[in-house]
């Protein structure tokens, strides 16, 4: 498949959204989960999606990265235009350009630490780059738990092969969604440090949906959905001030009531 350069090679915008919306059902009973959001995603840059339950910021994700079909409006992945893909050429690129971490490891039981981050190579066959692959193992810190099955890993280990898999293949986008909801504080806190370091040492563009202030705040930007619009961002957030913000969206966090994120 031949595609676009990589965002950071051109404009530096990694990710664009015009237009973009989602309606579920029609007539009075559809449902309206975007609604004409208009973003750009810098490139090399960790911004985080955030909103109160049914924002719409997780369809907002998928629709980003090309895992669901909007209604109306375009997405750009580079300046490669997810509309003008088949279904085909879509999968190769989410195979081939996109790296993805999601709440549930998804790894595959049977294979080990070390077949589960090479996969996206293996079913496109091709064969890892030696020294990328040392490189992104050593920093996810498994050197040493190559040969361990998911089930012989801890959640954070498991998550920490996630997110390697997502860096194997040099993609020009991760998206994360809800990355650290399984795990306990100390783990999560640990794939916030990755995600971080995969922006600030290897030049990666994050975007990450998350209903944790604490998580946002280790973003470099968050942009803030209500009733699938875009209504606000923070540059260079502390989790006080995305607290701040989400309450006021948020009238479940003003009467103490935490909005579980969709």
């Amino acid at each position: 498949m031949s595609v676009a350069p990589p965002a950071h090679a051109t404009a530096g915008v990694a990710v664009t959204a015009r237009g973009l919306a989602k309606r579920y059902g029609a007539g009075p009973a559809a449902v309206v989960a975007l609604d004409a959001v208009d973003v750009d995603f810098t490139a090399g840059r960790f911004t985080a999606i955030m909103g109160p339950s049914g924002s719409g910021k997780s369809t907002l994700m998928h629709c980003l990265a090309g895992l669901d079909r909007p209604t109306a409006g375009r997405v750009r992945i580079g300046e490669t235009d997810l509309a003008r893909l088949d279904d085909k050429r879509l999968t190769l690129l989410r195979r081939d350009r996109v790296g993805f971490v999601f709440q549930k490891f998804n790894l595959l039981p049977a294979l080990t630490a070390a077949e589960n981050i090479v996969l996206p190579l293996a079913i496109a066959g091709r064969r890892p780059d030696p020294g990328w692959l040392r490189q992104v193992v050593a920093a996810v810190g498994l050197t040493d738990r190559l040969r361990h099955r998911p089930a012989e890993l801890s959640g954070g280990q498991q998550q920490r092969v996630a997110v390697a898999r997502a860096l194997i293949t040099k993609p020009w986008v991760i998206f994360a969604d809800e990355p650290t909801g399984n795990l306990d504080s100390r783990s999560g806190a640990e794939v916030l440090r990755l995600l971080r370091e995969a922006v600030d040492t290897l030049g990666q563009t994050v975007i990450m949906v998350t209903h944790d202030p604490l998580a946002a705040g280790h973003a470099d930007r968050v942009v803030f959905l209500a009733d699938g619009r875009c209504v606000g961002e923070l540059a260079a957030p502390t989790a006080e001030q995305v607290l701040d913000t989400l309450t006021r969206l948020d009238p479940a966090r003003r009467t103490g009531t935490v909005a579980v994120a969709p």
